[in-house]
């Protein structure tokens, strides 16, 4: 079909753009997150990096399994995952209590602001109640799951990307066409950016309380924005993204090798 290396191409590009741009939101965000389940800097740390164990562990076998499989729908599985990491990210907000930002300053020394499993918080001096440490745990958990299948689904998306290209575009446009999708690609964390900026000037629980109710603006140092609004965006793009790869076939025809530009 005339005009199907491109299509696969725009496809492409706008997956791995998808892609980048949730990895990129989740790095730009992970201050908020830790603030709003009171994780200490290296659970934060674990959790941001934590996309890279899935990777790191199926990245030989999707590069050993790469010819023997329909790639394209390979593709589309691994964008259906990275839809489903990115709304698992968001669910701790669906699933826990709402933020509760009275106890978010203190003057004392060595009392936290947060609630921290087994440490004093402001309001309750002793320890944090059961139910809050155990909120903090059920958010970690879905964090963690959601950065690991984020990492699982982006393995397949551009080594199987690029080389489907590779093997069906003409030699004088496959260069091109890989620029193309490398340029989109480093727009992705740019965005994610700049969605953070403006998702988190909405309030946390902006879902569960009216504007008018909202007793902080984001300039007080209580204020946690809504963090997972960015995930949940990105699950709808990424879920977008996967539909066309189920449709390409396992092999095209290879183009005819009329450059794209003189």
């Amino acid at each position: 079909m005339k005009g199907e290396v491109e299509f696969f191409v725009v496809c492409q590009s706008f997956l791995q753009f998808t892609q980048l741009m949730t990895s990129g939101y989740m790095k730009g965000s992970i201050s908020t997150i830790e603030k709003r389940f009171g994780f200490s800097s290296q659970t934060s740390g674990l959790v941001a990096s934590f996309n890279e164990v899935g990777n790191t562990l199926l990245i030989i076998f999707v590069s050993y399994f790469g010819s023997r499989v329909h790639r394209p729908r390979v593709i589309g599985c691994g964008a259906i995952l990275v839809s489903v990491a990115a709304f698992i990210i968001a669910l701790p907000q669906f699933t826990l209590g709402d933020y509760e930002f009275d106890r978010s300053i203190s003057d004392k020394p060595n009392v936290t602001d947060i609630c921290l499993p087994g440490q004093a918080s402001v309001s309750e001096p002793e320890e944090c109640t059961l139910q809050k440490a155990e909120e903090s745990e059920k958010a970690l958990f879905l964090l963690l799951l959601g950065q690991a299948l984020l990492g699982i689904g982006a393995v397949p998306i551009q080594p199987f990307g690029i080389s489907y290209i590779d093997d069906f575009a003409s030699k004088r446009n496959s260069p091109l066409y890989v620029g193309i999708i490398f340029a989109a690609t480093t727009v992705g964390p740019a965005i994610a950016f700049v969605l953070m900026s403006v998702m988190l000037n909405i309030y946390v629980d902006a879902d569960k309380i009216p504007v008018a109710e909202v007793q902080l603006i984001p300039k007080d140092p209580r204020w946690v924005g809504a963090w997972w609004l960015g995930f949940v965006f990105s699950s709808a793009l990424a879920a977008v993204s996967a539909v066309p790869y189920f449709f390409f076939p396992r092999e095209m025809q290879k183009e005819r090798g009329t450059a794209l530009y003189h």
